[in-house]
């Protein structure tokens, strides 16, 4: 009986820790060779999405925004009045990196499509998709696929 008790514990308390791990500001990646985290800023609305990291002239080194389309659906990016150089991560519904666009130059009007089903994109300093590794297969957590099928759940 004891053994029971305390095996219903230790579940609860591994379940708290692994949600705890997850929050509005920051998402986690892993694959084989890495497991990083990021703080992030949502952007969800149409007006949020556009506005984007437009004019900023820093983004600190593990920080993010992270767009949000739901439904998944085609999304394309541009680099106008995007000062700072960025990765662009493309993420399915279940939190699979599908695409990443590596470098995005400043300015640069060229649209940078994602694919037909994009769920999310992860927004880094250009670089760090390379230093950690992150590439298509590549799985992304956070609270927003807490609703769907995802690989790697909160």
């Amino acid at each position: 009986m004891f053994r029971i008790w305390a095996l219903s514990i230790l579940a609860i308390f591994w379940s708290q820790i692994a949600f705890a791990n997850c929050a509005p500001d920051r998402v986690e990646l892993r694959n084989d060779r890495a497991q990083v985290r990021f703080a992030v800023e949502l952007a969800i609305t149409p007006q949020e999405r556009s506005q984007g990291l437009m004019f900023r002239e820093t983004l600190p080194l593990r920080s993010g925004m992270l767009f949000v389309f739901d439904p998944p659906q085609p999304v394309a990016f541009w680099m106008k009045n995007t000062l700072i150089p960025l990765d662009m991560i493309f993420v399915d519904r279940t939190g699979l990196v599908t695409r990443v666009h590596h470098g995005a130059i400043p300015g640069d009007l060229t649209p940078i499509e994602g694919g037909d089903s994009v769920f999310a994109v992860l927004e880094i300093n250009a670089g760090l998709a390379a230093r950690y590794s992150i590439g298509p297969g590549t799985q992304l957590r956070h609270e927003i696929f807490s609703q769907g099928p995802a690989i790697w759940p909160c």
